[in-house]
């Protein structure tokens, strides 16, 4: 890519960023996936907004980003949101002295967390709300 080429959607401030993680031009944007390379901008410590991510897909599909269809940026947003809760709980992590990689899997586990403690059923909880309304 020569000096003056930019990435289609792509600011200077972003290029930047894109640059810092090794994105230098349209086919490395292809090659590693915008939703990858956002992730990785997070990681690397900058704050992008959806807006990045809009941009990039947008250049992946060699069309302005606000010609995506709803469907795709679905799939941003929600990206977006694993991406950046993932980060919160990065930095949280650190910032308790904890491993963070191991509170990033905790973020992304479907397991159910398990508990010592009976459940209570619905049932009998508006059975005791009933006698207090009772006495």
């Amino acid at each position: 890519m020569a000096a003056s080429e930019k990435i289609r959607n792509v600011g200077p401030r972003s290029a930047a960023w894109l640059r810092q993680v090794g994105i230098r031009n349209i086919d490395d944007l292809r090659e590693m996936g915008c939703i990858e390379v956002y992730a990785r901008v997070v990681k690397a410590g900058f704050k992008p907004s959806l807006n990045l991510l809009y941009a990039m897909a947008g250049a992946e599909d060699d069309c302005h980003w606000t010609a995506l269809s709803d469907e795709r940026k679905a799939v941003l947003v929600q990206a977006s949101g694993d991406i950046q809760g993932a980060a919160k709980a990065r930095r949280k992590a650190l910032a308790m002295g904890r491993d963070p990689r191991q509170t990033v899997a905790a973020v992304y586990s479907t397991e159910p967390e398990h508990s010592d403690e009976p459940e209570s059923s619905s049932d009998s909880a508006s059975e005791d709300a009933e006698e207090v309304v009772k006495d």
